[in-house]
């Protein structure tokens, strides 16, 4: 494995384990700006069919490259759109989970964007929703001395390119408008955005250690504000 790639899964680790449960029975899954498959086609593998709507062709092209290479090609698809278009893409209770992951940060509007991911779910349907946390935000430009730019995001402030950042609280909260059920709330690369990439190539067994030190603290609701990431599971 490649240091990128050690790293990618010391990010990712807590997503896919906390998806086990909702992914044990194949079904209807939609994923959202999904771009060139990363999640998509792991997901196919387990035998979902997978629809991906993704604004960037490149992105689609990508993926479907991606599916005919592990051999899923029959269970993945892509469709070119946005989640502010979302119901002219797809149609309403057509998906059994939706999995949108770092999308409500750059829409206008999060409540109606979790209204429009309501519509698409079938009843007891499940949301997998991953966004970048504020707490870890602010700390993450005051140490690299954007000062500025963090007293920014701390006040909610979503004008420039970084785009919306959520607390757990205010994510729940537009989850409860949209009629979703929060069901768990873990905390992603709360250590692993820390860690020097140079010390998971020298030490033996680094990163397998990172990874069983991010599940243990993702759900401890002390270490939320330090997470970069916020992963909710939530139905309708």
């Amino acid at each position: 494995m490649s240091a990128s790639e050690r790293r990618g899964a010391t990010r990712t680790a807590v997503v896919w384990e906390s998806l086990r449960d909702v992914l044990a029975t194949p079904g209807d899954v939609l994923d959202i700006g999904g771009g060139t498959g990363g999640f998509a086609v792991r997901v196919a593998e387990l035998g979902h069919r997978v629809s991906v709507v993704d604004p960037s062709p490149d992105a689609l092209a990508a993926l479907s490259r991606r599916a005919q290479e592990f051999g899923v090609a029959d269970r993945v698809t892509g469709q070119q759109g946005e989640l502010s278009g979302l119901l002219d893409v797809v149609g309403e209770a057509s998906a059994d989970v939706v999995l949108c992951h770092g999308v409500l940060e750059i829409v206008d509007d999060p409540a109606a964007a979790l209204a429009t991911l309501a519509r698409v779910l079938r009843p007891g349907g499940t949301l997998s929703l991953l966004v970048a946390q504020r707490h870890a935000a602010v700390v993450a430009r005051a140490m690299a001395g954007h000062f500025a730019q963090a007293r920014a995001v701390l006040a909610g402030d979503s004008t420039g390119k970084a785009g919306h950042r959520f607390t757990s609280d205010e994510l729940t909260a537009l989850l409860d408008g949209a009629g979703f059920a929060t069901r768990s709330i873990h905390g992603v690369r709360v250590f692993a955005d820390l860690v020097p990439g140079s010390l998971l190539d020298l030490e033996p067994g680094a990163t397998q250690a990172l990874l069983e030190l991010e599940q243990d603290v993702a759900t401890r609701p002390e270490y939320l504000p330090l997470a970069t990431q916020v992963h909710v599971l939530a139905t309708h």
